[in-house]
């Protein structure tokens, strides 16, 4: 089993907001004492990864977040550059991997592969890339750039006529990133390099070294069609909502079916669903535990922002504790700026209102309800079982835990958790190389064949 880590922050789903904020028991979510403090237990606890991120919502913390033209004041902002971090960490760490989210929408190819080069040389070979593509005209009024269509990391940025296949922004700027590490020569002197696409044209010569790992790992997230291409291309590991067992396999075999087509097996990608753990002393207990968690993170305030981002209108009138709107949403243009669309808001009112009505739910415990995600609740020996079982039953190559609070919420997995797994042999009890990849059992990227 293959485990991470990622400190918390808001995701990009509605009403899925994973940080507590104010964060009860937990330290500063900016201060570096709270990302040692974590990084530190997880290689304690011998995790493979570490993921750090610049924020929260899908812009990765390029663009505060705003609502109904305020900046939206729930989320964490001021949070540090996570390369810079990473760097930082390297020195406190000495085997857990670094993942840094680093956006390849309003970035360059080589000043990122630059960075997180610097990142493997410091780290000896731990460095790993979190791939972003924030490609909304609002994150992009920071840069130069704006809302140019071939900023886009999606599907639809094509700029030559008559291709086959669709070549994302995102996708090639992974490609030429990893020309640039393959650039200089296995005696250790420098070559030139040429990178000629349909949106980058870039040619010269890289400043650093190739890294120890050859190329530091690439984690791609979400499961989107797009997504899922993408990462059958150019990922080493996927993040994935957790789910059933039934949905892990077929979601591997959907993957698996992808690889071949660019010349890899299904060792090749990692596939690692994200999970909230909670424990208790008895499942009731850590059931009780995972309501009052939920409960913070969704408060009476944000319930309403949620609802008003769907209804499209101001709904600041309604009682958070009260029944769900009358009214019918307004489709068009949401109220906030720098968030992820949420579909079509007449079908989620629906489904939302069928829930309400079923349960007897307030607005709240609707908003709680509804966006709540699957999570392992239970003891540690129950939660200990279910991680294990689901490697075992090929839905998952390992899993990214999301604490609470942070930074110590971790310890506890570390001490009652991890134990229980290596009694099963489901987990290692030691560190076995040096590099990330050495933890996640991946080839040397000298002999993966190109896409």
């Amino acid at each position: 089993m293959h485990l991470a880590v990622r400190f918390p922050e808001a995701d990009d789903t509605t009403a899925d907001d994973m940080t507590v904020w104010p964060p009860p028991g937990s330290g500063s979510q900016i201060d570096f004492a709270s990302f040692e403090h974590l990084a530190r237990t997880a290689e304690r606890g011998l995790f493979d990864f570490f993921v750090v991120s610049g924020g929260s919502g899908g812009s990765g913390g390029l663009r505060l977040r705003e609502h109904k033209g305020r900046v939206h004041d729930l989320d964490v902002a001021g949070r540090p550059e996570p390369l810079t971090m990473l760097n930082a960490l390297a020195g406190v760490t000495g085997r857990l991997g670094l993942a840094a989210a680093v956006d390849a929408a309003f970035n360059e190819p080589y000043d990122v592969a630059r960075r997180l080069a610097t990142l493997d040389h410091l780290s000896d070979g731990r460095a790993a890339w979190h791939v972003v593509a924030s490609s909304d005209a609002f994150t992009g009024e920071n840069f130069r750039c704006g809302d140019r269509p071939e900023r886009a990391g999606l599907p639809g940025s094509r700029l030559r006529s008559g291709e086959e296949a669709p070549v994302t922004r995102a996708a090639e700027f992974v490609a030429a990133a990893r020309e640039l590490w393959d650039s200089w020569a296995p005696d250790g002197t420098p070559r030139p390099f040429a990178h000629h696409g349909p949106h980058f044209d870039i040619a010269g010569e890289f400043t650093l070294p190739r890294p120890p790992q050859g190329h530091p790992v690439v984690i791609q997230a979400d499961d989107r069609e797009e997504d899922r291409e993408f990462a059958a291309s150019s990922a080493d590991v996927i993040l994935t909502r957790y789910g059933s067992p039934e949905a892990g396999r077929a979601f591997r075999t959907d993957v698996n079916r992808r690889l071949a087509a660019y010349g890899r097996s299904p060792g090749d990608l990692k596939i690692m669903p994200g999970v909230a753990v909670v424990l208790g002393d008895t499942d009731a207990e850590a059931h009780e535990r995972a309501g009052e968690i939920r409960r913070q993170q969704v408060s009476p305030r944000s319930a309403l922002l949620t609802l008003e981002r769907i209804w499209g209108v101001d709904l600041s009138a309604y009682d958070p504790e009260g029944p769900l709107p009358d009214i019918d949403p307004v489709p068009g243009p949401q109220l906030g700026r720098g968030w992820p669309r949420d579909g079509d808001s007449v079908a989620t009112a629906e489904k939302w209102r069928a829930l309400a009505q079923e349960r007897g739910l307030s607005i709240r415990q609707t908003v709680i309800e509804a966006g709540a995600r699957r999570s392992v609740v239970g003891t540690p020996e129950r939660v200990a079982a279910e991680l294990a079982e689901s490697v075992a039953e090929d839905a998952a190559d390992g899993f990214v835990l999301t604490p609470h609070p942070a930074p110590g919420g971790l310890d506890e997995f570390v001490d009652r958790v991890v134990p229980l797994l290596q009694e099963r042999g489901a987990f290692r009890t030691a560190y076995e190389g040096a590099t990330l990849r050495s933890h996640l059992g991946l080839a040397d990227p000298a002999a993966r064949a190109a896409p």
